[in-house]
Formats: structure tokens, C-alpha cells, sequence
């Protein structure tokens, strides 16, 4: 017999592809307040004996409860999954739907050495780029006030979030000090949702986005902080070493950069979270990965950024930080 952990690693994939299916369906909307199988499969238009058969499973992983034939949601699915609720993580989580097939092709991906199916973010489709960017706001903003602590608004007037996504650290960093200014930069199918979550939080005035590319020549001057969150793990070593140079050249002397990302151990088998997250990169970009501390400090270095140190966070990220030398 194989041991038992070793069996539930390998069937694993079982019990998230139930819950992918759940939420790609949006069965828990369905279930609603109540619901028979057949009134859940004829409102999902599914296969009612089929339809039963899912709704059963996700009782057994505790999602759902049934009691004489009726199906309801479990307090955490009606609060997370249900897409209506006021804390709905569903479109964020479609983002883990969207990423199934390309998990599915992990072995030719190690055999290729690259992502088999990549394509650029500005060719993908609008419901791709929705779930992605609203799976990067849940954790952005769950983390935000971690980061704004661990960094600081001392001396920042200006600040640049570089691939800045839906803006939820732009928007934390400047409700934490009236007198920070920041600029979003990011993609021309990504900026309209980031204005979005800056309307809404009153920061128009204060926030801006502006559409770039992290390839572009110059992100601009005069920046006291630079804050690059998520971005490196998609780039190889020279595009992160392109950013950082040209995040050097975008800060005030004296101004600093943060880098968030998932910070490996100097042997790259520790944290866990990171190690898995690093082929999450090869399946699904053309060279990422995640990067070591030892890696990160080095690039830092040799840009010219002074008294680089890691900042360890609760949960799966961490930062490194640099300051580009006062001129004397």
C-alpha cells in the first residue's frame, strides 16, 4: 500500500477541480438560499443526475450542507463563493478556473523549458484580464496595510506603482498620508479597472493611472518610491535587471524601491508556497520564476541601490528594499 499522504498529494487535484467547476458554474448562486438538485440543475442548465452528483461532492468537501433534499451554502460559501455577496471572492477565484489548463500542461512546459501556451497580457480577453486583475485586488488588499507598515509615507511625495494592477497599494500608500501623490502605471486593458477602484475609494485627485509598458525606455523622474509588487516573478533575470535600472533612474536621489514577490530561500526549496508559485511561472509565462533572496540582492546591488535588506511579511510574500544614493 502507498502511504496515505503520499496518495492525497496525488489525488489532490480531485477535490480543486470539484470546487474550480463549482465556482466556474457559479453553483453556489444557484444553490442559493435552498435548493433541490433538480431546481439547482435546471437553473444552472445542467444534466440533473449529473448536476446531483456535484452537488453531493461539494457537501462531502463541506461547502455545502443537505438536509432533506435541500441543498444550502455553508456559511464561507455564502460569504465568498455566492457572486452577489458584498465579499464575493468568485471572479478573483476564476482567475485559479483560468489557470487549470495551464497546469494541465506541466510536463510538456518541463520538457519545453517555457510556457506552451503563453500569450501576451494585451492579447488576452477581457474576462481573462477581469478575473486576473480582481484576483490581484483580493490580495492586494488583504496585504496592503502590511506592506504600507512595513515601508513607510515618511518623505514620499511622489510615487510610482510600476505594473500597478487595480491600484490597491497606490490607494493604501496614499490613504496613509495626505500628502502622497501616485502614478498607476499599467496596460491600456488594465488602467479603466484600476480608475474604478480609485474613484470609488475618493482618491482621483491624488491617484492617477497612466498607461505604459515595463519595456518602455523611461518610467519617468523625480519618484521618491518606486513599488513593484508581483511583477518580477514574471520577468527572466535581464528584464528584472532592465526594471530595476530604469527604476534607479525614475527615483529622487535619496528615493527608494520596494519589491513584493515571492522570495525563495537561497537553495530554492523553502518557503513551499514559493517553490509550487515558481511553476506556476513556468507554465504560464515565457522565462519567470521566482526568485531567491541572494538573487534579488545581487540584481539590487549592481543597479547602484544601497542598504538592500529583506523584509520578511506575514503570509507568502515578502520585500526587498533599496535606496539610490543621495548625491554628494
Amino acid at each position: 500500500m502507498l502511504p496515505e499522504p503520499l496518495l492525497e498529494i496525488i489525488y489532490a487535484f480531485r477535490e480543486s477541480r470539484v470546487l474550480l467547476t463549482a465556482i466556474e458554474m457559479d453553483v453556489f448562486t444557484a444553490v442559493g438560499e435552498g435548493a433541490t438538485a433538480a431546481e439547482a440543475a435546471g437553473r444552472l442548465d445542467a444534466d440533473p443526475r449529473a448536476a446531483e452528483m456535484l452537488l453531493h461532492a461539494l457537501v462531502a468537501l463541506g461547502v455545502l450542507t443537505k438536509h432533506d433534499g435541500v441543498f444550502r451554502n455553508t456559511e464561507v460559501s455564502a460569504r465568498y463563493l455566492v457572486a452577489d455577496s458584498p465579499q464575493s471572492a468568485r471572479l478573483a477565484l476564476m482567475h485559479a478556473v483560468n489557470l487549470w489548463p495551464r497546469w494541465s500542461t506541466l510536463t510538456e512546459c518541463v520538457r519545453a523549458g517555457t510556457s506552451v501556451t503563453y500569450r501576451e497580457m494585451a492579447e488576452r480577453d477581457e474576462d481573462w484580464t477581469a478575473a486576473f486583475i480582481a484576483a490581484m485586488h483580493h490580495n492586494a488588499v488583504a496585504r496592503a496595510p502590511l506592506v504600507v507598515r512595513a515601508v513607510g509615507v515618511e518623505g514620499v511625495k511622489r510615487m510610482l506603482d510600476l505594473g500597478g494592477g487595480s491600484g490597491a497599494y497606490a490607494i493604501a500608500f496614499a490613504q496613509a498620508s495626505e500628502a502622497l501623490e501616485a502614478d498607476v502605471l499599467d496596460l491600456a486593458s488594465v488602467t479603466p479597472i484600476a480608475q474604478g477602484h480609485i474613484e470609488r475609494a475618493g482618491l482621483a485627485g491624488r491617484v492617477k493611472t497612466r498607461v505604459g509598458d515595463l519595456r518602455a525606455e523611461s518610467y519617468g523622474s523625480g519618484y521618491d518610491l518606486v513599488f513593484i509588487s508581483a511583477i518580477c516573478h514574471m520577468l527572466d533575470p535581464e528584464e528584472n535587471r532592465a526594471m530595476l535600472r530604469k527604476s534607479f533612474e525614475a527615483l529622487a536621489p535619496g528615493g527608494r524601491v520596494v519589491v513584493q514577490d515571492f522570495i525563495l530561500e537561497a537553495d530554492k526549496t523553502a518557503p513551499r508556497t514559493a517553490a509550487l508559485f515558481s511553476l506556476n511561472m513556468l507554465v504560464a509565462t515565457r522565462a519567470g520564476a521566482s526568485y531567491s533572496e541572494p538573487e534579488y540582492r545581487a540584481w539590487l546591488e549592481e543597479t547602484g541601490f544601497a542598504g538592500v535588506r529583506h523584509v520578511p511579511l506575514e503570509g507568502p510574500t515578502g520585500l526587498m528594499l533599496g535606496v539610490r544614493p543621495a548625491m554628494r
